[in-house]
């Protein structure tokens, strides 16, 4: 098992905000890209955030949004298409999101509209 799945999503989450604010993106924007992804709506993602639910848990509450697999590139050197555990892939997911935004990406993009 991988470290990061016992890792609370909140202990990621301020450098998720930070990547984001850098690049005079905003919170809601990001709130908009996790909203998407995971069908949690604001209440939900506080709720998370305030209990420091690991991305185990995270992922396995959450309902994914059927355009995620539209989700390509490169994090991390590795192809998220390439990876074969669907948790890491669903992490890696979020992960593109953020990158996507903080990019400076038209949300319409990021959210595969």
């Amino acid at each position: 098992m991988h470290r990061i799945y016992t890792t609370s999503v909140a202990s990621v989450y301020a450098y998720y905000v930070t990547k984001v604010e850098k690049k005079s993106r905003t919170v809601a924007e990001l709130h908009e890209a996790i909203t998407w992804l995971t069908g949690y709506d604001e209440q939900e993602i506080q709720r998370h955030l305030a209990e420091e639910t690991t991305f185990q848990d995270f992922f396995e509450q959450a309902t994914l949004n059927p355009k995620s697999s539209e989700i390509t590139g490169t994090i991390c050197g590795v192809k998220i298409q390439e990876l074969t555990d669907p948790l890491m892939r669903q992490i890696r997911y979020l992960d593109k999101l953020v990158d996507e935004i903080a990019k400076g990406r038209p949300m319409a993009k990021v959210l595969r509209s």
